[in-house]
């Protein structure tokens, strides 16, 4: 009995060992044989491009070359119907920029932050009276109107400051500029006897911008109209209306004046101030 315990011991060491050795083998079967079905594709795919006519791989379906072909010819086409798309969009955009070149300007616009400011006439107390504004010892032409609205519809603000009657920006660039006053006079019994040519009454527009660099502003653009009316009239209307594109630099102010400030009618309809960014 003792004699047989070695000789199981060692049959079993025996069994365990050729177990190995079949796994081990079995193992590096697999692996040599993966690896050449790896190489095996990877050789048809290089031969199925370095063909000589893919036109006629692709024809037959059997062939082992057949989806390698198929997928190459499906990324040549959307590749190529990307690039096509890309440059009609160009050349149709280029077209129109030459007969609408506003649609131009607001794609281009959409991509920065658009500046725009469109402030209207609101209501003047009666003990509000502004006189010509002074700076460095000069006076300024007209009479400064200082109670625009700003929030009220239609009036708004973007990216544009209004304080004190002046719209100050904050980005430098190209503006157009505009501005419109309507004026209310009535007549007095005094005029009644004075001769035509004395009743007319001289209505002044403007607009001023102020700079950091200069004591004094700078006077943009001026409109003026005669108030010519018939004797059996109660009263006239006349509106002074302007606009124009002018450079500014960031922090730069703009306010209007007029000769007659108590004469303006400040309807949000009629007397309006406003700029916009271009470029």
């Amino acid at each position: 009995m003792t004699g047989s315990c070695p000789k199981l011991g060692v049959l079993l060491l025996v069994a365990v060992l050729l177990q190995t050795v079949v796994v081990t083998i079995t193992v590096l079967h697999f692996t040599t044989a993966l690896n050449s079905m790896k190489e095996t594709f990877a050789r048809s795919s290089v031969s199925c491009l370095t063909g000589s006519d893919l036109q006629s791989i692709t024809a037959v379906r059997g062939d082992p070359c057949w989806q390698v072909t198929q997928q190459l010819h499906l990324l040549i086409e959307k590749s190529l119907s990307q690039r096509y798309q890309r440059q009609i969009s160009s050349a149709v955009k280029d077209e129109v920029s030459w007969v609408l070149p506003s649609l131009v300007m607001e794609d281009n616009a959409s991509a920065r932050l658009k500046v725009a400011a469109h402030v209207t006439g609101s209501f003047m107390p009666k003990l509000v009276r502004e006189e010509a504004p002074v700076y460095a010892g000069r006076r300024v032409q007209g009479q400064k109107i200082s109670w625009w609205e700003g929030h009220k519809e239609p009036a708004f603000l973007q990216d544009v400051q209004l304080v004190d009657g002046e719209l100050v920006v904050s980005q430098p660039g190209l503006y157009y500029i505009y501005a419109q006053t309507y004026f209310r006079h009535a007549h007095s019994l005094e005029e009644e006897g004075e001769e035509a040519e004395d009743r007319g009454k001289p209505l002044l527009q403007y607009v001023y911008k102020k700079v950091s660099s200069y004591p004094v502003p700078i006077l943009l653009m001026k409109t003026s109209r005669t108030s010519c009316w018939s004797r059996g009239s109660d009263y006239s209307l006349h509106s002074a209306h302007q606009g124009g594109l002018f450079p500014l630099s960031a922090g730069d102010r703009l306010f209007v004046t007029v000769t007659n400030a108590s004469a303006v009618d400040m309807n949000e309809m009629s007397s309006f101030f406003g700029a916009f960014l271009i470029s």
